[in-house]
């Protein structure tokens, strides 16, 4: 499958991450990476928000100072709407609460159920390039936007949100991700 000159562009921005992921059949990692790969499963389950959330608002922070009053942070959908809330809900609240910036999760839902894309591994192209989220787009158009995923291995689902909030209207800044996964330690 070809991949769209726009969502390759994508990978030109700011893409920052806060961790490092080795997978579970990576064996021979320290025991920061398995309190790192702790942190990311927990987060993921909706109970490591406040921590994630202070971590994601100080490199904001950093990347952005008084200029986060003016930037929307939004989070790429998770594979359903059940999860999405359960992950970005509380964190998307208390990261703007504590930056000042503009919340986008109100204004972005998850329309369609998907495998998430590691129960998917056949054609994960496929699973992550689907529309599988609704924009507002009078809300969007116009602003600058800062997206959030929890991990980044290929950059397909950042891109291809990022992708379509540009299709609103938006300037879509870049990516911060709660971690990048790595097979080799």
């Amino acid at each position: 499958m070809a991949m769209d000159k726009n969502i390759i562009g994508q990978a030109n921005k700011i893409m920052v991450w806060l961790m490092k992921y080795y997978p579970v059949r990576i064996k021979n990692v320290g025991e920061q990476q398995k309190a790192d790969r702790q942190t990311i499963w927990n987060f993921k389950d909706g109970r490591a928000y406040e921590q994630v959330a202070q971590m994601t608002a100080r490199h904001l922070q950093e990347l952005f100072g008084s200029r986060l009053t003016s930037i929307v942070f939004t989070c790429v959908p998770a594979s359903t709407q059940e999860k999405n809330e359960l992950r970005y809900k509380r964190f998307s609240e208390r990261v703007c609460e504590l930056t000042h910036a503009i919340n986008g999760y109100p204004h972005m839902q998850v329309s369609a159920g998907r495998l998430a894309v590691h129960e998917h591994r056949k054609d994960e192209t496929e699973a992550r390039t689907a529309q599988m989220a609704d924009y507002d787009t009078d809300f969007f158009k116009g602003k600058d936007v800062l997206l959030f995923d929890d991990i980044i291995t290929k950059g397909i689902s950042y891109a291809t949100t990022a992708d379509n909030l540009e299709a609103c209207g938006a300037n879509v800044l870049g990516g911060l991700f709660l971690a990048k996964t790595f097979y080799k330690v």
